[in-house]
C-alpha cells in the first residue's frame, strides 16, 4: 500500500490534505505537525511520498530536507514542498537538496491530487524497475556462481588426471591446497585470495603431464639430466595455464612455474630469489613439501610431522619465505585437523564431491 507522510504546523492544512489524498486508491496517509517527529518517523519507515510545508517553526521544510537526505535509505523518497508564488529562492534551494516538486498556495485540491497521483506512480514504477534489476543482479551472481564452481571442478579434475600419472595422491592435493589457505589466512591475505589460492593449489604440479614416465615414476634417484627434464614442469604447466582470462587459471600458472623457486635464489626455472618469487608461490612451496615430506611413497616412507617441522624450520630463509614458515606452524592444530581429515584411506569418499573444502 503506498504510503504519504505529510508535514505541516498547521493542522486545518493537515486536515485537507489528508482527506484529499486519502481518496486516491489504495493509498496510507500518515500525518505530523512537528518535523523532528516526523524526521524520527522516517528513520524507522519509508514513504513512498512526502508532503512538507516550506514555513514552518524551527526547522522548515529546506532543514527537513537536508535531514531527510541523510537518513540512511531516504535520499530517494520523492519530497513535494509547499511554498509562496514568489519564493523562487527557496524553490532553487529545495531543487538543489532533492526536492521533486512544488505546490503554491493556496492549494488547488485538483492540482494537489493529480500531482500527488502522477507521482505515486512513477515512483511505483521506479521500485519496479529496482526491483527488476536487483533480481537480475542475483541471476548473474547465481550464473557466475556456478561458472566459477563448473571451473574449479575442471581444474580439480584435470589436476587430478596430472596425479595419474604420478606416484602422489589426491589427497596430497586436497591436504597441500588447504595448508596453503591456512598460510594465506595466517599472512593476512583477504578472503578472495585465500580461496583463489585454495582453488589454484591443485594445478601446481599440472605440467607433469608432459614429463616421460621413465623418469616421472622412476622409483631412484634421478641423474642429472633426468633431473633436468623433471624439472621442466614448472615452466611446462605454466605454458598450458598462461594467457587465460579466469583470474583462477591465471594465478595457478604462476604458482606452477614458481613453487620450485627457493628464497636463496637456488630454485627453478628462473632462479628467482626473496620477495622477487611472487608470494602465492613462496607459500606452495612450503605447503607443498610439508605434506610431500609426511606422505608415504613407493620410493621413500613418510616422515613424522615433528621431523617436517624441523626441516621447514631449518631451511627458513633459504629454501622457504621465512614468513610463510612462521605462519604455517603459529596454528598447528589446523595444520594437525587437514592432515587428519585427509588422509589416503578416505580417499574414494572426499574425491567424489569435486570440490576442496576447508578443514574445520
Amino acid at each position: 500500500m503506498p504510503q504519504i507522510l505529510i508535514v505541516d504546523d498547521n493542522a486545518t492544512n493537515l486536515t485537507l490534505f489528508r482527506h484529499l489524498l486519502r481518496k486516491i486508491d489504495g493509498t496510507e496517509v500518515v500525518c505530523f505537525d512537528d518535523p523532528v517527529s516526523a524526521l524520527s518517523w522516517c528513520e524507522l519507515h519509508e514513504p513512498d511520498m512526502i508532503l512538507v510545508d516550506y514555513m514552518m517553526p524551527d526547522v522548515d521544510g529546506l532543514e527537513f530536507i537536508r535531514r531527510l537526505r541523510r537518513i540512511n535509505g531516504r535520499n530517494t523518497v520523492p519530497v513535494v514542498m509547499v511554498t509562496a508564488d514568489t519564493q523562487t529562492d527557496v524553490r532553487h534551494q529545495a531543487l538543489k537538496l532533492g526536492a521533486q516538486d512544488f505546490l503554491n498556495k493556496p492549494v488547488d485540491k485538483i492540482e494537489l491530487t493529480a500531482r500527488m497521483t502522477n507521482l505515486l506512480a512513477l515512483r511505483k514504477s521506479q521500485q519496479q524497475l529496482a526491483n527488476r534489476a536487483a533480481w537480475l543482479a542475483e541471476e548473474v551472481k547465481k550464473a557466475t556462481l556456478e561458472i566459477v564452481a563448473r571451473e574449479k571442478e575442471a581444474i580439480l579434475r584435470l589436476s587430478r588426471a596430472a596425479e595419474y600419472r604420478d606416484p602422489e595422491t589426491g589427497m596430497h592435493l586436497l591436504r597441500m591446497s588447504n595448508y596453503a589457505r591456512l598460510i594465506a589466512a595466517q599472512l593476512g591475505l583477504p578472503e578472495e585470495e585465500r580461496e583463489l589460492i585454495l582453488h589454484a593449489a591443485p594445478m601446481h604440479d599440472i605440467g607433469k603431464v608432459g614429463t616421460p614416465d621413465h623418469i616421472l615414476l622412476k622409483p631412484g634417484r634421478l641423474t642429472t639430466d633426468e633431473f633436468t627434464i623433471m624439472k621442466q614442469h614448472a615452466s611446462i604447466g605454466y605454458e598450458i595455464l598462461r594467457d587465460s582470462e579466469s583470474p583462477l587459471l591465471q594465478c595457478a600458472a604462476k604458482l606452477a612455474l614458481t613453487h620450485h623457486e627457493k628464497f636463496d635464489g637456488s630454485g627453478y626455472p628462473n632462479g628467482l630469489a626473496g620477495e622477487g618469487i611472487p608470494l602465492h608461490g613462496r607459500i606452495i612451496a612450503v605447503a607443498d613439501v610439508f605434506d610431500a615430506l609426511t606422505s608415504a611413497r613407493p620410493y621413500k616412507k613418510a616422515w613424522p610431522h615433528s621431523q617436517a617441522v624441523e626441516f621447514l624450520q631449518t631451511n627458513s630463509g633459504s629454501h622457504f619465505d621465512p614468513d610463510c614458515v612462521q605462519a604455517f606452524l603459529s596454528d598447528w592444530n589446523r595444520v594437525a585437523a587437514i592432515s587428519e581429515r585427509y588422509q589416503e584411506e578416505s580417499a574414494e569418499h572426499s574425491e567424489s564431491g569435486g570440490t576442496i573444502a576447508m578443514a574445520a
